[in-house]
């Protein structure tokens, strides 16, 4: 034990010694940080760049005068031909467009859209969305209907989601934080599995090319080093997630002072093209984040994705160190990563079409269930409430997985390590796990 715990601390501290896990470490949020800047500044810009200027010329009469001007479109009548209003707009970079509404627009419900340059889409989007609402009160006019009257209507259908307890009880609940969050964790267990199993790998590799291996091994036993380095490696992740998510906090917290006024984006967003319809749309389904907040239970959620992610990744860092055991190079190293990463691609895959839409489905517990995919199934299924012995039968199949898997590397590692100048294939990996001691 004493020498897996020397071998633990020399691959700690070797690998969060090196510039490159502090540059990655330190720069990632800065990273993440700069792209919500960017994406912030190159939202105000676009609302800003998208300000329309709409010369109107109306051959119906009486339409012109109903068209309201706002953040994104400024209309104004225009009172010379269109010959000489083309004339005056050709070659203009700005948004400038002429709008022609015929005699005939209330029955053949048709106009011509002229631009300076090429036509903007969220300005048509703009221009038919009031001319739709212009076009409709005229209809009612016909029907005899006072519009006013049709816009007071409020035929919004505001669902409260409620969900039953084991008491009986209902407490407050949304699908669509929960759907986030799963899809968050999908995203973020694939990626850490892979990325760290490769370093389990990749360690190995560089040791036995170097035969620095040799050397360790005559003094500790092959499953000793081979525990070490996945321990010692996971240790590294660990605290790269900490760090992460204690700089990310800073990060935030110190561009959110700086930041001039965090409210103009959302003000800027709200009135932004095509916006009415998300308002629609979320007041129909009576969104609050904070009651969808609520439903989650975060202290569990934590709890599961330490240890769902923890034996996750004992499972694979095992098969990826057998794999770096039995081979000379990392390109010898495709036709060994295929049969490892595919049942995480496929649970990644499946938790967004599959898993979200039916947590409680059979797919989903089975591959909850089964400790390849358990690692991301599982911590999807989690924020839709799954039963408590669902998740225990899932972390203790997956530990048995784990156990299993690293017998069975082991017996691998033991020969593979050592093994040199030969062409490792399947065959040969079954033969050297029936190897005697």
């Amino acid at each position: 034990m004493n020498k897996i715990s020397l071998i633990i601390q020399r691959e700690y501290l070797s690998r969060v010694r090196k510039k490159s896990f502090l540059l990655v470490t330190f720069l990632v949020p800065v990273f993440f940080i700069a792209m919500y800047a960017g994406i912030f500044y190159l939202t105000k810009k676009s609302f800003e760049d998208t300000h329309a200027t709409v010369f109107v010329l109306d051959q119906q009469g009486g339409i012109g005068e109903q068209l309201e001007n706002n953040r994104n479109i400024t209309y104004s009548k225009s009172n010379v031909e269109l010959q000489e209003q083309i004339s005056e707009i050709k070659g203009k970079k700005d948004n400038i467009n002429i709008l022609i509404i015929p005699t005939d627009f209330y029955t053949s419900k048709r106009i011509e859209f002229l631009s300076s340059g090429k036509p903007n889409m969220a300005t048509q989007n703009e221009v038919k969305s009031n001319l739709t609402g212009i076009l409709q009160a005229h209809q009612y006019s016909e029907l005899g209907v006072d519009p006013a009257l049709i816009r007071d209507l409020d035929s919004n259908i505001r669902i409260t989601a409620k969900e039953l307890t084991d008491t009986g009880d209902t407490k407050d609940s949304d699908t669509r934080v929960a759907m986030v969050i799963s899809i968050a964790l999908a995203f973020l267990v694939y990626l850490s599995l892979f990325l760290y199993g490769t370093q389990v790998m990749r360690g190995i590799i560089e040791e036995k090319s170097s035969r620095i291996v040799e050397v360790i091994i005559s003094s500790v036993k092959p499953f000793q080093l081979m525990m070490g380095k996945i321990v010692g490696i996971g240790l590294v992740g660990l605290t790269q997630f900490l760090l992460w998510v204690i700089l990310s906090a800073g990060l935030i917290s110190a561009a959110s002072l700086l930041m001039d006024d965090p409210k103009e984006m959302t003000a800027a967003m709200q009135t932004g093209p095509g916006m009415e319809q998300i308002d629609i749309a979320e007041n129909a389904g009576g969104f609050d984040l904070q009651v969808a907040l609520g439903s989650i239970d975060f202290p569990e959620l934590l709890i599961c994705f330490f240890l769902f992610f923890l034996a996750g990744y004992l499972l694979y860092s095992a098969l990826f160190a057998a794999v770096g055991s039995a081979v000379d190079s990392e390109t010898e190293t495709n036709q060994f990563m295929m049969p490892i990463t595919m049942p995480l691609l496929l649970a990644y895959a499946l938790s967004i079409g599959v898993i979200i839409n039916d947590p409680h489905g059979s797919i989903a517990t089975w591959l909850s269930f089964i400790p390849l995919t358990s690692p991301i199934a599982m911590l999807v299924r989690i924020p839709f409430d799954v039963p408590l012995w669902q998740i225990v039968t899932s972390f203790v199949l997956l530990v048995i997985g784990f156990l299993l898997t690293t017998w069975v590397a082991a017996r691998i590692y033991r020969v593979g390590i050592l093994m040199y100048g030969k062409k490792a294939s399947f065959k040969e990996l079954i033969k050297w796990f029936n190897y005697k001691r």
